[in-house]
């Protein structure tokens, strides 16, 4: 099931996988700017960026696991990243 209001990767090329892998991608480049962006403030806040560092590592575990993802697996991190994605962009 999708969400109407969330991202819609059901156009890019490469089937499910390819949509999950883009989704994860989606979300580790969230976590890569907003890291930096705490790094370089001018108090950088520590908890956060290990928020952020492990918020970046499981959605690496997540993007290595889709190597050998079946398309069921595949879809279903599509669906939970597109939803990350979409909840990480509006808080």
């Amino acid at each position: 099931m999708t969400d109407p209001g969330g991202p819609d990767f059901s156009g890019l090329e490469g089937g499910v996988e390819a949509q999950a892998a883009d989704a994860v991608r989606a979300v580790v480049s969230w976590h890569n700017s907003q890291l930096l962006a705490e790094q370089r403030s001018p108090v950088p806040d520590e908890e956060r960026i290990e928020e952020l560092r492990d918020g970046r590592a499981a959605a690496l575990a997540d993007q290595q696991q889709l190597a050998t993802a079946d398309p069921e697996e595949a879809a279903r991190i599509a669906e939970v990243y597109a939803a990350r994605l979409k909840e990480l962009n509006e808080s």
